[in-house]
């Protein structure tokens, strides 16, 4: 699958995001809509959108958060959804309602040329922590506000804070080296967690008034499906399936079975949950 063009610090995530990875996403659409669903509806519920508003979804992969806000601004707004995964995006027009007010885009949202002062509201579910120069790529968006234009979106707090990745990223490395360690600028899963950081980045970006709200959640990577689930979700996504990477069958194996001795002591029935936290970030033109 062909990918878009885009600024040329975000080819590694163009890259990864329209390989194996993200087919991986796109083929996990349903479950893990269910199990990101609790801060799908938080995001909703702190960006407000309304009827009539015009959104933009940064990094809104198979469309989750662009089919909701489009059932609420409906019928005389509408939404865009834009990302770089030709995946997660194919799959997001096969789910969207036909009809919904909602179009998707694949492109880089560091270098698109927006319509300016064309959008109402810009949101993400954690979309934006993947951008190699943020500042560069905000002030992009912020250009296609309107002046009473409003920001608002979630990302991870620090890694000790999100058990729901590292309970399982700790078994693996018993097994493989520990992944690369990124620094304080690097784009990655945990780059907006620090307060300091994300309140520069979206102040030379333009923004102002900006907020950061911390919210606990508790989310279950089994999605009711039992201890199994759970350790199949974290060997197919997310950092600890990034450690397996590449590895022998034999490693994967053996990582698997203690991932499952991580996670036995919290499930619950057929549930496992485990406590995760992030921020809502929101924000002002």
């Amino acid at each position: 699958m062909e990918a878009p063009p885009g600024h040329d610090k975000n080819a590694d995530q163009i890259a990864y995001w329209n390989g194996p990875g993200g087919q991986r996403w796109a083929d996990r659409q349903q479950i893990q809509d269910i199990l990101l669903k609790p801060i799908a509806d938080i995001l909703i519920d702190r960006a407000r959108p309304k009827p009539g508003d015009f959104v933009i979804d940064v990094g809104c992969g198979s469309g989750a958060v662009s089919i909701a806000a489009a059932e609420r601004v409906s019928p005389t707004g509408r939404v865009l959804g834009i990302d770089v995964s030709g995946p997660m995006l194919e799959r997001a027009r096969q789910i969207a309602p036909a009809g919904l007010p909602v179009d998707f885009i694949l492109a880089d949202a560091t270098v698109y040329p927006f319509e300016p002062a064309r959008f109402d509201l810009l949101v993400s579910r954690f979309g934006v922590m993947f951008f190699a120069e943020p500042a560069r790529s905000f002030a992009n968006l912020h250009k296609a506000l309107k002046p009473a234009g409003r920001l608002a979106f979630a990302c991870w707090r620090e890694p000790r804070e999100n058990p729901f990745f590292m309970l399982p990223l700790q078994a693996v490395y018993k097994h493989v080296p520990k992944l690369p360690q990124l620094g304080p600028e690097d784009p990655g899963p945990f780059s907006f967690a620090s307060e300091q950081r994300v309140t520069r980045i979206l102040s030379e970006a333009g923004f102002s008034g900006i907020a950061m709200e911390r919210c606990n959640l508790t989310l279950d990577p089994a999605v009711g499906g039992g201890l199994d689930a759970a350790v199949r979700s974290a060997l197919e996504i997310g950092p600890a399936a990034r450690a397996l990477a590449e590895q022998p069958p034999e490693v994967v194996a053996a990582a698997s079975r203690s991932i499952r001795e991580a996670l036995a002591p919290f499930a619950r029935g057929q549930t496992v949950p485990l406590d995760a936290s992030i921020w809502i970030v929101t924000a002002s033109v």
